[in-house]
């Protein structure tokens, strides 16, 4: 019978996205001794099939397990990438652009950090890839379907 090995690719993070998800598993460990101490309790109520507090008691034990299960995952195939400093744009760095009249700025972050609300762009989200392996003072035009923006990379850090 043939074996299938699927290979992983490293997943990239910056030492702080790494710290927060091991800080996220240790709080779900915690949460979940409480979760499953309220499903015994649930369970001793009788009749599982009306039992709302059981049904929440193990949706709340199925969510918790899932998010262990994906953090576990994180942290085996998870890579911490710090900037070397290049002066290009990589993971883990913040980058200042100039589009018109106004400066934004980013931090380069991998796919599972990424929260553009909170100015974390993933390496592989359009702009994140338009960046990638760029210098302070280059020009790089990103085009989209809506158009496109030119942007000056400002600074580096």
């Amino acid at each position: 019978m043939k074996q299938f090995i699927q290979k992983v690719e490293p997943i990239p993070f910056t030492k702080d996205g790494f710290e927060k998800i091991q800080k996220e598993q240790e709080q779900l460990l915690v949460e979940r001794v409480d979760a499953l101490t309220h499903l015994k309790k649930s369970r001793e109520m009788g009749d599982l099939k009306e039992n709302g507090y059981y049904q929440a008691s193990r949706q709340k034990m199925n969510a918790i397990d899932g998010r262990l299960r994906r953090i576990k995952f994180l942290l085996k195939y998870g890579v911490v990438l710090s900037p070397s400093q290049s002066g290009m744009v990589e993971i883990g760095s913040t980058v200042t652009l100039k589009t018109g009249n106004n400066e934004v700025t980013y931090q380069i972050v991998g796919g599972e950090e990424s929260n553009p609300s909170e100015g974390r762009i993933s390496h592989r989200s359009p702009l994140g890839k338009a960046l990638f392996s760029h210098k302070t003072g280059e020009k790089i035009t990103l085009n989209l379907p809506a158009g496109s923006t030119d942007y000056l990379i400002k600074k580096i850090s």
